[in-house]
Parts: C-alpha cells; sequence; structure tokens
C-alpha cells in the first residue's frame, strides 16, 4: 500500500506536503467562514471560491505548456514560495483588521494564478521522483491519501484556530507551512529528470497540439468530460457547507469543522483503499462507480438534517469524489506520452478544478433562489446521471485502453493472461 514511499524523493515530497496541505486546509476553511462572517450570503461565498478558481480554468493550457518547458523542481521551489507569501498577506489583511470580502477577492485570484501552475507542475513531477513506472498507480493513490489526511486534518485544526484566535491566525500558520514542502524541494535529488521540452516552439502550436490530444474520440476525452460535469455540477458543494453549518445545522465553526472532515475522512480511505489496489487494471469500472457514489451522497446530505448523519452523508460523497479523481489520475498519466504530460494534466486540472468556479457561482445563485438544499439535490443527480452514461460506455473505454498498457509494458500479465487463455482454448479443441 506504501511502496512509492521507498523513494527518498517521494518521502521527501509525502512528508512537506503534508505539513503544507494542512495550513491550505486551514485557510479554506477559514476564508469560506471569514466571508460567511461578513455577509451570510451563499453567492458571496460563490463570487470568492470563484476568484480563486476561474484562473485555473482561464491558465489552465498555457501552464501545461510551460511545465513541458522548464526544470520541475525548481519551478515548484519558486512557486510554493509565492503561495507562502499569498498566505502571509492574508493574515497581515485579516490581522491587521483590514479584512474585507473585495480584498479576499483580490488575493484568492493571486492564489488561483500560482494553483494554476501548481497543480499540474507538481502532478507531472510525480513521474521523475517514481524511478518504476508501475509505482505511478500507487504514488498517485498515496498522493491522494496525503491530500485527504490534510483535508481530515486541516479543518479540525482551523477550527478551533478560528473559535480561539480569529480567522487570520490560520492564515498565517498556512504560510509557515509552506517551508516544509520548500525544504523538501531543496532536500531532493533528482537522477531521472525528464527533459524539458525545447522553449522555441510556438505557444499556440503546442497548445493545439495537446488540445488534440484530449479532444479526440477515446478514453481521455471520456474520462475528462465526467470530471467536466462532476466538478461543474457536484463539487462545488463544498461552496454552501457553511450555509449548512451556521443556517441549517444551528451550527458554527466547530460544525464546519466537522463536516469538512468528515469528507476529508471519506476522501482519505478511498485513497487509501486505491493505494493497496496491485493493478490498474478495473479502474475503469471504478470510475462510474464512485461518480454515482458522490453523487448519491451529495444527495443525502442535502436532504439530512442532523449532524452526525450529514456527517455520514459527506464521508461517502468524500470518498466516492476521491477515487473517482485519483482514478481517473491515474489512467490518464499512464496513458499519455511523457512529452505531452504537462499538457494534459494542464487540461485535466482545467476540467477539474477550472469548471468549479463555474459551478461555484451557479451553486450560489441557485441557493439565493432555491434553497441550499434543492441546489445541491441537482447537482448530485446531475453526476450520477454522468456516471451512468459513462458505464455504458465502458466496454469502448476498456477496448482503447488495454492495447496501450500492453505496448508501455505496465500489464504484462495479461499478455501473459492472454498467451495462456490462448493455448488453452487450442488444446481444448485438440
Amino acid at each position: 500500500m506504501v511502496r512509492a514511499l521507498r523513494y527518498r524523493n517521494y518521502r521527501l515530497f509525502f512528508g512537506g506536503q503534508i505539513v503544507s496541505l494542512c495550513g491550505t486546509w486551514m485557510t479554506n476553511i477559514a476564508t469560506s467562514w471569514l466571508v460567511y462572517r461578513l455577509t451570510g450570503s451563499p453567492l458571496m461565498l460563490g463570487v470568492v471560491t470563484c476568484a480563486g478558481q476561474i484562473p485555473i480554468f482561464l491558465m489552465g493550457a498555457f501552464s501545461g505548456i510551460l511545465v513541458d518547458r522548464v526544470n520541475k523542481r525548481r519551478a515548484l521551489i519558486v512557486i510554493q514560495t509565492l503561495s507562502m507569501l499569498q498566505s502571509f498577506a492574508l493574515a497581515l489583511m485579516t490581522l491587521s483588521g483590514h479584512a474585507s470580502v473585495a480584498g479576499l477577492i483580490a488575493l484568492n485570484v493571486v492564489g488561483g494564478i500560482i494553483t494554476a501552475f501548481d497543480i499540474p507542475m507538481r502532478q507531472s513531477f510525480v513521474i521523475e521522483m517514481i524511478e518504476e513506472k508501475r509505482d505511478l498507480g500507487n504514488a498517485i493513490a498515496l498522493n491522494s491519501s496525503m491530500f485527504n489526511i490534510a483535508r481530515f486534518i486541516g479543518p479540525s485544526i482551523g477550527a478551533v484556530v478560528i473559535a480561539a484566535f480569529g480567522e487570520g491566525w490560520c492564515f498565517f500558520l498556512d504560510g509557515c507551512s509552506f517551508l516544509a514542502v520548500i525544504a523538501a524541494y531543496l532536500s531532493m535529488r533528482i537522477t531521472t529528470q525528464a527533459a524539458p521540452r525545447p522553449a522555441h516552439g510556438r505557444i499556440f502550436s503546442d497548445m493545439l497540439e495537446g488540445w488534440r490530444t484530449v479532444s479526440k474520440a477515446g478514453p481521455i476525452r471520456r474520462i475528462m468530460a465526467l470530471l467536466g460535469l462532476v466538478s461543474l455540477f457536484g463539487a462545488p458543494y463544498a461552496t454552501l457547507v457553511p450555509i449548512y453549518a451556521g443556517s441549517i445545522l444551528k451550527g458554527g465553526p466547530h460544525a464546519l469543522g466537522l463536516l469538512m472532515s468528515s469528507a476529508g475522512a471519506g476522501a482519505f480511505f478511498g485513497a487509501a483503499w486505491l493505494a493497496g489496489r496491485r493493478s490498474v487494471l478495473g479502474l475503469g469500472l471504478v470510475i462510474p462507480c464512485a461518480g454515482a457514489l458522490f453523487g448519491l451522497g451529495i444527495i443525502g446530505f442535502a436532504l439530512s438534517r442532523v449532524l452526525w448523519l450529514s456527517m455520514a452523508f459527506l464521508f461517502l460523497g468524500g470518498g466516492g469524489l476521491m477515487i473517482m479523481m485519483a482514478s481517473s489520475n491515474t489512467i490518464l498519466q499512464t496513458i499519455v506520452d511523457d512529452d505531452k504530460r504537462g499538457r494534459v494534466m494542464g487540461f485535466y486540472m482545467m476540467a477539474f478544478m477550472g469548471t468549479a468556479p463555474l459551478g461555484s457561482l451557479l451553486a450560489g445563485s441557485l441557493s439565493e433562489h432555491l434553497g441550499a438544499p434543492v441546489t445541491l439535490v441537482i447537482g448530485g443527480a446531475c453526476c450520477v446521471a454522468g456516471a451512468a452514461i459513462f458505464f455504458s460506455g465502458l466496454e469502448d473505454l476498456r477496448a482503447a485502453i488495454r492495447p496501450i498498457y500492453r505496448r508501455i509494458g505496465i500489464l504484462p500479465e495479461m499478455v501473459t493472461a492472454s498467451d495462456d487463455a490462448s493455448r488453452l482454448s487450442f488444446e481444448v479443441r485438440d
């Protein structure tokens, strides 16, 4: 389950990222609660969330081109340093008593620009830390586990800090947490670095090549389409959780922390289950099943009026979302060519995170008119429908992916099993 940790560079990455991501989740919960405290408006929650995510949608394709052209470790050190400064700016604004929605929107836009380069860079860098490609799926699953350990711990700590000291100290602690991941990158010794793509090529042609890769009929397009649908209609549930914690469940920061941590705990167990899988075989079926589980979890959460039951539904939904996302990531990273990985991960980021700001605005707007419960039921139903459509084309997906796995040698046992079956068939006929 943890075999990717035998690589020294990945161990450094894993430890540093856990600390940093705990700080990131503290900032997420502090931002949501601060906006809710200042405005009490679900629409403004959607606007602030959108401000942090729209740069990902607008810049995803361009950032993927940069990923294929630079030294990823050095670039990640610069990116994490900028993220640290952005968190300290949030802390300064809040602790000085000048917190405002306009300031949060501006700093969230800056954070979104940084994230637009960080995510595809970090995703593409994983393969340089893992020397044997067959362990890539385990590393991606551990990445998801790491993300959700932080998603479980960060909101819990953040809720305590908000209640005791205020939102500003969450932002300050987040800034300090980036020191851990910067130190990890500085300590790495990369020996199998992928050669950067020459920078003299035209940006537009590179972007077009990446678009052709993800848009042509086949498994990549199918996976991207489902990710985009779930991100647009389902993932923005997190934008409305403060409304549930404060107005529907009649709680406060502690209730918000429990709800967010429940989703994180479910996602952690889902990622741990994926990490325990020995093969990527079967992930095509896992994707729609997990997508449907996520949708049903959101519908259950929308209808619940009891805190512990709401936590249980978010546990299921968080697990479904993470399993679907990590399974999709694993398939994409293993079937795409090395020289296009950065651009494909850029479009992956656009599909999963880039459409989320539009979903946040949509969720906030619908909640103003229909209420949060109806909005979430609609979103969950769309996710279930998308998963059903994906499932209906599963055989075509398998037929397209398996020859790629045979060609790159990631599943040689499939060839052996096929040969054995053929020999057995001949023996029976003889």
